[in-house]
């Protein structure tokens, strides 16, 4: 009896947390898709845009929390394989990358291609307007 108790009560906690952390959802808003547009200005203001999932997998956006990948706080203007704490393969180190917009750009469609050598075996993010919004997004990351 006491177990069947038990694994009620953990059903119900179970229940209850799942709705926990859920905006409350607006009857009256528009359920229409955002333009790419709408994207990078989400970015802008410091969401995470969708995009980013992909980069998330293996970064951190926490700073000196590295993942696989290193930490992409305050990336953003600093020289390629200069982040403190992180162990970059020598192809990042001698790159002489600075990430701003044109070079994370550019290095986002293709990583393998514009550092022969890296570690980060990303086939690359081929839809200009994610990786505007994620160039965005990390422009917010200090």
């Amino acid at each position: 009896m006491a177990r069947i108790i038990m694994g009620g009560a953990v059903l119900v906690l179970a229940l209850a947390l799942a709705g926990c952390g859920k905006p409350a959802e607006d009857p009256s808003a528009s359920s229409s898709v955002a333009s790419p547009a709408a994207s990078a200005s989400v970015a802008t203001a410091g969401a995470k845009p969708p995009a980013f999932a992909q980069c998330a997998a293996c970064h951190s956006v926490e700073k000196g929390m590295h993942g696989v990948g290193p930490s992409l706080a305050g990336i953003f203007g600093t020289k390629a394989g200069d982040v403190p704490g992180y162990a970059f393969s020598d192809a990042m180190k001698a790159s002489g990358l600075v990430w701003d917009e044109k070079t994370l750009d550019t290095y986002l469609t293709n990583p393998m291609k514009v550092v022969p050598g890296t570690r980060m075996t990303y086939a690359g993010m081929s839809d200009p307007a994610d990786r505007k919004a994620v160039i965005d997004y990390l422009k917010t990351l200090k």
